[in-house]
């Protein structure tokens, strides 16, 4: 799967164009919008590759693709942003205890930093995990409330395939990372180049995803709603 998965975009007829699109959307992903983009076509990927599909999108439709990675951005916000509101519960809890100039109750305050730190750690692991899914699960029905079916999610978290499968992503994006790393030591062109690895490894490892999905929901090309059809929120 990961050698298809990094031959997925070579085999696009508009290969360069893709990758270089996607790379100038990557620099310049500090203005939202670009990033907004890209995350509209990773959904974009998702759907064609469930629905047994193989042939790269493009970037086109560019309003809807927009729309529709902003949805799948707050999707991700929200599963990233649940590890930091629980550590800064235990740094509130524990500077409150801080303050009372007891050394008790100080020892406990800090005991809860570091039990803060491990839970977010944890939860932020488990939110990197599931983000895949419930992008995936938001590129089949396309609603918000779709990305976070506690049913859906919770049967394919816990399925072997879709574990295997996310490692197997996470490996690209890893692999993909040594990479744009190991370029950076050629000053900013190794930076820009790093850019372009970078969205090729991310769209190499979404299309693992999209794979996964397809075969643990097995659901037949004939039956996925067109995306006119499908609800939007």
């Amino acid at each position: 799967m990961i050698s298809e998965s990094l031959s997925y975009l070579r085999g696009s007829e508009d290969l360069w164009r893709t990758v270089i699109i996607g790379g100038i959307l990557s620099l310049f992903g500090f203005l939202i919008v670009p990033l907004f983009a890209i995350t509209g076509y990773l959904v974009r990927v998702l759907d064609r590759t469930a629905s047994g599909n193989d042939e790269a999108p493009g970037f086109e439709d560019w309003s809807e693709l927009i729309v529709e990675g902003a949805k799948a951005s707050v999707i991700m916000f929200i599963y990233a942003f649940v590890p930091v509101i629980v550590l800064i519960a235990f740094a509130l809890s524990a500077g409150l205890l801080g303050s009372t100039g007891s050394d008790i109750l100080g020892t406990i305050g800090g005991l809860g930093i570091f039990v803060g730190m491990l839970l977010w750690l944890g939860l932020s692991l488990l939110a990197a995990y599931a983000i895949p899914a419930a992008l995936a699960n938001f590129a089949e029905k396309r609603t918000l409330v779709s990305g976070f079916e506690v049913k859906t999610m919770r049967r394919v978290l816990m399925d072997k395939t879709y574990a295997t499968g996310w490692l197997m992503a996470f490996l690209v994006i890893i692999g993909g990372a040594v990479v744009s790393g190991l370029l950076n030591v050629i000053p900013i062109l190794g930076f820009i180049a790093g850019a372009f690895v970078g969205f090729y490894a991310i769209v190499a490892a979404y299309y693992i995803i999209g794979h996964t999905w397809a075969d643990i929901e097995q659901i037949p090309i004939r039956d996925r709603p067109e995306p006119q059809e499908q609800a939007q929120i």
